[in-house]
């Protein structure tokens, strides 16, 4: 049976035709660079993939699809998990393929540690931009199966509202023509960063590529050292994330952005949204998503929300 065939409406969400066709990679692309959280160097490389077979990593000859089924919850990151294998922080690199239409991707990884079950995605500078810059290297074309032939992309789209919250965080959808994200973040104890809200009007790859993906990963100076402590961010320096101290403001300026944290947090979304993403189908569903200090586990959350207001036959 077609993958397509085997979607179906529910309460809250519908699968509704783009009218376009399910995309790929052009070619295969190759990146490497240091992990954020665990120091080491991972090499990533995104091929194509078939119509159908939506975005998913290869680990050590194991498949573990980018699906919210083997979504894991871990400290300030996604972490994806099959059997004993685990893909950290996969945020960022799922965030951009969703954006740029990528549905069917196979994702290669390779990681410096060769007897370990756990690998991690580069963090780059703290951005989404290598990724972006990796997927216009090669570009795109049209997904087919192995029969040759291609697939019709659906998107779900919102039939009511839906939210999840934990004490004063939370994450809702509401029913919207287009996509469209706004994101509000408190930080009083870093009156540098204080209280933002950012809005996408509507979300495309260019609103993406130009205000969203340049945002980079932030943190607040005082933290560092407890979470290092914790086995977190060894990876992490100056370079690869904005740092901001709550007495002397922002330690590693310029800012891409006066709201790049908050920016960041859209992206973020996105990568952790794109895990509802089936059988490639689009993930990001079309609505209108407000959300106020949230992070990975409420995006996940949400996600987990709608994939169980989902019946597939």
């Amino acid at each position: 049976m077609c993958a397509l065939n085997v979607l179906r409406s529910s309460k809250l969400v519908s699968w509704k035709p783009t009218g376009r066709l399910q995309q790929t990679l052009a070619g295969c692309v190759e990146r490497s660079g240091k992990a954020l959280h665990s120091g080491k160097v991972s090499t990533v490389r995104l091929c194509p993939a078939l119509a159908g077979q939506g975005r998913y990593f290869d680990f050590r000859s194991h498949s573990i699809p980018a699906s919210i089924d083997f979504a894991q919850v871990s400290p300030l990151c996604t972490t994806l998990c099959k059997w004993d294998f685990r893909i950290r922080t996969v945020e960022h690199l799922l965030s951009a393929l969703e954006a740029a239409g990528i549905d069917n991707c196979r994702i290669e990884i390779e990681n410096s540690d060769a007897q370990g079950h756990e690998a991690e995605i580069p963090i780059f500078d703290g951005s989404a931009r290598e990724w972006v810059a990796a997927v216009k290297e090669v570009g795109l074309k049209v997904a087919t199966d192995l029969d040759g032939k291609n697939a019709k992309k659906m998107v779900p789209h919102m039939n009511e509202p839906v939210h999840v919250w934990r004490n004063d965080s939370f994450v809702a959808a509401f029913p919207s023509e287009v996509v469209q994200i706004t994101y509000g973040i408190n930080f009083p104890q870093a009156p540098a960063i204080g209280c933002q809200w950012f809005s996408t009007a509507p979300l495309d790859n260019l609103v993406y590529s130009t205000q969203i993906a340049l945002s980079r990963t932030f943190c607040i100076y005082e933290e560092v050292e407890q979470m290092r402590n914790a086995g977190l961010i060894r990876g992490g320096s100056l370079e690869n994330a904005i740092v901001c101290s709550a007495s002397k403001g922002w330690l590693n300026p310029p800012l891409h952005f006066s709201d790049e944290p908050c920016r960041h947090k859209i992206l973020d979304l996105i990568g952790d949204l794109s895990l509802f993403a089936q059988f490639g189908n689009q993930g990001l569903p079309v609505a209108h998503i407000v959300a106020y200090k949230g992070g990975h586990a409420l995006h996940t959350d949400l996600a987990r929300c709608l994939m169980g207001n989902v019946l597939k036959g």
